[in-house]
């Protein structure tokens, strides 16, 4: 594993070229350009608010719905938005799959960093949400670079793991969205996660980005200490996810230029 990271730090400028180029190609003869990055999040919490405020009451924990939406479809977006472009990027590059050698992680992993751009840019809004509903700023925002990394390393597993097996077998494209979906709302982003049910938190944990979104909300919206004991399942969850997806990533690599 560790021959593979230090391989990987020898192709790094083949990676932030690549980077670069996944973030324009994303927004090339597009209107809104990289505004589409805030509009994505901005426009589900619109929505969700009007539906979620007006006509279905769903209670916050005296958070305003807005901004309570936005804090996690920020880093849900950026989670989906991962999965969307990094999960197809080596069937997309499959002329240089096949005739170049590189460390073909690079694919996805720029797909990743390009779509964790969108998200600096749509965190804008989120500061300017902050201010304006007075949320006051406290130490435990000291925690959120943690819970970002916490996130990535939960994403590049589950990146790693879909993008080789979808070489394999194509249907995981259209598995992806609909996953995605299913995922969202097994996730306490429209609802607060006291509305789970105590006999089924156990196994309602289970999930990662539970304990991702629910510590997002409290440290920064709360003030409060993160559920130390949720996010540190989210993290040991993530790490082995990684690790895994990894190993199987390297050891289907050699196939990939001739299954593609």
């Amino acid at each position: 594993m560790l021959s593979h990271f230090r391989e990987l730090l020898r192709y790094r400028e083949l990676l932030l070229a690549w980077t670069r180029r996944e973030i324009k190609v994303r927004y090339k003869q597009s209107v809104l350009g990289v505004a589409w990055a805030i509009l994505q999040p901005f426009s589900m919490m619109v929505i969700f608010t009007v539906i979620f405020s007006f006509f279905v009451k769903i209670p916050t924990d005296g958070v305003p719905y807005p901004i309570f939406a936005y804090s996690a479809l920020l880093p849900w977006t950026f989670f989906a938005s991962s999965l969307s472009f990094a999960v197809p990027s080596l069937v997309n590059n499959m002329n240089l799959v096949t005739k170049i050698y590189f460390p073909r992680e690079i694919f996805p992993l720029a797909a990743i960093i390009a779509s964790f751009v969108d998200f600096l840019v749509a965190s804008v809004i989120f500061i300017g949400m902050m201010i304006f509903y007075r949320v006051p700023l406290s130490l435990t925002l000291l925690l959120v670079p943690l819970i970002v990394l916490i996130q990535i390393i939960l994403t590049v597993g589950v990146v790693l793991f879909a993008s080789a097996l979808n070489v394999f077998y194509r249907d995981v494209r259209f598995v992806i969205p609909l996953g995605v979906q299913l995922w969202m709302y097994a996730t306490p982003i429209i609802y607060p996660l006291s509305l789970v049910p105590e006999r089924l938190k156990p196994f309602y944990m289970l999930n990662p980005m539970v304990g991702v979104i629910d510590s997002y909300r409290k440290v920064i919206l709360s003030g409060q200490w993160p559920d130390f004991s949720s996010l540190g399942l989210a993290a040991a969850i993530s790490v082995a996810l990684f690790l895994g997806a990894y190993w199987y990533f390297k050891n289907a690599e050699m196939e990939f230029a001739d299954v593609i």
